[in-house]
């Protein structure tokens, strides 16, 4: 398999997150902490999909700040994703099990706007053709 098929692996299985995060805000009550735990997946697969278009193997690590600091050694337009970073990473561990995490609308808001907004930067980034919707079913 070449880089460019492993990142897309990467990049698709990162749009089913972001597609199962946006679907759940369907459910009553909105499931908070899984819609956030789904951002924090699409963001780190698509940071490690960058890792891998950019020609290294990404780290085993769910700590989005080291894999978008790695990302930013490529490209500096990264940085602007190292605040959200901090934000999201506590996502993908804490919101699995039961702990003292208390998450909120905003919190839920803002996941989903910073994931939609970093899908969206590395989709336009590596693909040819984007859809004009813009939706997390843009071809890869």
């Amino acid at each position: 398999m070449n880089i460019h098929e492993l990142s897309n692996e990467w990049f698709e299985m990162a749009k089913y997150d972001l597609e199962a995060a946006e679907y759940l805000l369907n459910m009553h009550p909105v499931p908070i902490e899984i819609i956030c735990f789904h951002c924090e997946q699409s963001v780190e697969k698509m940071l490690k999909g960058t890792l891998v278009r950019f020609g290294s193997e990404p780290p085993r690590t769910h700590d989005l700040v080291q894999l978008c600091k790695q990302c930013c050694e490529e490209n500096e337009d990264f940085e602007q994703f190292i605040d959200p970073c901090i934000e999201l990473t506590p996502y993908g561990v804490q919101t699995r099990y039961p702990s003292e995490i208390e998450l909120e609308e905003i919190d839920m808001k803002n996941a989903l706007k910073e994931a939609r907004r970093i899908y969206d930067f590395i989709t336009t980034m590596f693909v040819e053709t984007v859809e004009e919707d813009n939706s997390p079913t843009q071809t890869l």
